[in-house]
């Protein structure tokens, strides 16, 4: 299996494109951005084959959430540490899918995904995946910074954490080779940890950190955060829904029980 997924990731990776192809990411302000849509997939708690798929789309600039969708689903493949997407993405691509099918005029302009993009242990992450399939501008926003190529969490990156002063600020993460990565920035002025960027599909660096940072009211950009907000909910009440469903026959044995 391994040794397929693989072969499929070299494939799909010769597709990304790391440059700005279109003409709203050149735009000071963006303009002409109007749709920015944000994934997220939640496991149900102790379950790590249940989870909740969340697509939602938001305005631009204003950050309303026009669309969501949320959809339980089980997921069958194993997780393997690099190939992450294999077990997560088809049921992102299931739900863009869905948009288009029941409203696709608010498909989304660029993706922002909970996940890396090109800083990944073969340069194509889970945002990248995303992308390609899609074919849609994708972004790659994790919260942890993966520790490949040279990047590591020690004291020497700790400290450029430290000097990130105001939201804005940023430090490049280079490979051994020298080669920039991603990103880390203080999305966030009253945040202490840095959220990392990374290429996706078809858009530069530069351009993904400056739409990270305008979708940002807290720490994670606002199409990840209400990704993430109603896919937790929405397993919720799945969880709620389906305790209620097995409590009742049990309450009608117990009735059934006392008659006699």
């Amino acid at each position: 299996m391994q040794r397929g997924w693989e072969r499929d990731q070299a494939q799909l990776k010769a597709d990304v494109i790391e440059q700005d192809t279109e003409a709203w990411q050149s735009s000071p302000s963006f303009a002409g951005l109007e749709r920015v849509g944000g994934v997220d997939l939640s496991y149900v708690k102790g379950d790590d084959t249940s989870a909740c798929a969340s697509l939602v789309v938001l305005s631009y600039p204003d950050l309303e959430v026009l669309y969501e969708d949320c959809c339980m689903v089980a997921v069958n493949a194993p997780y393997v540490a690099g190939f992450l997407a294999f077990r997560e993405v088809p049921f992102l691509v299931d739900a863009m899918q869905r948009l288009e099918e029941r409203r696709p005029g608010l498909r989304p302009q660029v993706l922002l995904v909970d996940g890396n993009g090109i800083l990944h242990h073969r340069g194509f992450g889970l945002a990248c995946h995303l992308g390609v399939l899609t074919g849609l501008p994708c972004i790659g926003v994790a919260k942890n910074l993966l520790q490949v190529d040279g990047l590591s969490n020690d004291e020497l990156h700790k400290e450029q954490i430290r000097d990130l002063q105001a939201g804005g600020d940023t430090f490049p993460l280079s490979s051994t080779s020298g080669r920039i990565l991603g990103m880390a920035l203080r999305s966030y002025a009253k945040s202490t940890k840095p959220v990392y960027i990374s290429v996706g599909h078809k858009m530069s660096l530069q351009s993904a950190v400056r739409l990270v940072h305008s979708c940002c009211k807290y720490r994670v950009p606002e199409p990840i955060r209400q990704a993430d907000i109603r896919s937790r909910e929405y397993i919720r009440k799945h969880v709620e829904a389906s305790s209620a469903a097995v409590s009742q026959p049990e309450r009608m044995s117990e009735d059934a029980d006392s008659e006699h």
